[in-house]
């Protein structure tokens, strides 16, 4: 019986000792949380489809994917160049060091649709994706900042695909 007795007690103790673990962890987690977004912090889902112009303000591509180290800090770009409808396009990893992002949106000469009659996209088949595409919105506010309008990268689009292709 008083080897019940022991195996209740230890078995009580061991739950009790795990269960105040795991609370002290919650609320050091809890504690650490961002509660909303920070001037200078950018979604890198938003990041990915913003269009990369060079210094002559033509487009040379477009950001596919964010790569990031072990640490969590940017580390590379990945850049679609080339291409139609997403088929054909080469891939190049850039620095990310070496893009300058840019909140305004992009001076050309040419016409660029209203920016209350966005664009929508259309996926491989053609068929509208409902997507808007970024290339004609508004000049945001400070305050809005969750990804910016456009990247500039010193190279032209003969450059870029030349340069390795970036295998996934």
């Amino acid at each position: 019986m008083s080897k019940y007795l022991v195996a209740a007690l230890l078995t009580t103790a061991l739950f009790t000792c795990s269960a105040s673990a795991q609370t002290a962890s919650t609320k050091t987690a809890a504690d650490s949380a961002a509660s909303s977004h920070k001037e200078g912090e950018w979604r890198a889902s938003k990041l990915v489809g913003v269009n990369v112009y060079n210094e002559a303000n033509e487009k040379i591509g477009d950001i596919n994917e964010v790569i990031l180290d072990k640490s969590g800090k940017t580390a590379n770009v990945i850049l679609g160049v080339g291409g139609f409808l997403g088929m054909g396009e080469h891939y190049v990893a850039v620095p990310y060091d070496k893009l300058k992002w840019v909140n305004e949106p992009v001076r050309t000469s040419t016409a660029t649709p209203p920016a209350d009659k966005p664009t929508v996209g259309v996926n491989n088949a053609g068929a509208a994706t409902g997507e808007v595409n970024r290339s004609n919105r508004p000049v945001r506010a400070a305050n809005e900042n969750w990804y910016p309008d456009h990247v500039v990268y010193n190279a032209t689009k003969d450059q870029l695909k030349a340069m390795p292709q970036f295998k996934y």
